[in-house]
């Protein structure tokens, strides 16, 4: 068991570092490394100056809407989050919000942040802005939704009796996992359009592209066969060699 939580932490972390999208590029898309050691001069103690504090905010830390937001310099107090185990919200969820003044109003979920424990609803805990302005132009007033904390913020609507609820998760007779209302013991279905992706694209649309995409029969086939033999005797039965020689005992632990 040990062994098991040992490899799962290490393939969890490889994951993170060497995924499609690793976190080097995350981390090298925000840093600003005012001075450096420049290159090429092995006397020199290697030594960087760089900011080591960064506002996070709903922008993403690889695009330039954060850049320019921690351009400015404004800081704020560190944040600290409350681990959430079994996440619950989902894009596309009917929530009421408990907080501020839109408190007691329901609407959908639009955007979730689960680096942040947070949650966007469409339409509510919305604040003005200002976009653009400069000497010659006032600028431009938005209207844009804050985010919200899952933890205290926002709480599912039961599809039952249309009010906010306290969820769990348990397991169906089929065996899957689902959320239950703790008020009515409806169960509270996973939205589709928690599925979808940046192009608007859900599993059920897509069309299986035979020259690109591995089909499900071929990925249920069976092609590899298992042997009790090295990769170097595979190659000599491929090409006819004979090995009279005894080879040496060799132990595995």
């Amino acid at each position: 068991m040990r062994i098991f939580n040992f490899l799962s932490k290490k393939v969890g972390d490889l994951t993170i570092k060497y995924s499609n999208f690793p976190e080097s590029y995350v981390k090298r898309s925000y840093e600003q490394v005012y001075w450096k050691t420049p290159a090429g001069y092995p006397q020199y103690t290697k030594a960087q100056i760089a900011r080591k504090k960064f506002r996070f905010t709903t922008n993403r830390p690889w695009t330039g809407q954060f850049r320019m937001q921690n351009d400015r310099g404004v800081l704020r107090k560190k944040v600290f989050l409350e681990p959430i185990k079994n996440w619950t919200f989902f894009k596309g969820d009917r929530v009421e919000v408990m907080v501020g003044r839109d408190k007691g109003k329901q609407g959908i979920v639009c955007q979730v942040i689960q680096e942040r424990n947070w949650v966007i609803v469409e339409g509510l805990n919305t604040h003005l802005r200002v976009v653009g302005k400069d000497a010659n132009f006032p600028g431009v007033t938005i209207q844009s939704e804050a985010p919200l904390l899952v933890t205290t913020g926002v709480k599912l609507v039961d599809p039952e009796t249309l009010k906010a609820t306290e969820i769990e998760w348990r397991y169906t007779e089929e065996g899957d996992k689902v959320r239950v209302s703790l008020a009515s013991g409806r169960i509270i279905p996973i939205p589709k359009t928690s599925e979808e992706t940046i192009d608007y694209k859900t599993k059920d649309v897509y069309i299986e592209n035979a020259e690109k995409d591995t089909t499900a029969d071929a990925a249920t086939k069976i092609t590899f066969d298992p042997k009790l033999r090295t990769f170097e005797m595979d190659v000599m039965e491929a090409m006819g060699i004979k090995e009279e020689r005894t080879p040496a005992k060799s132990y595995w632990y």
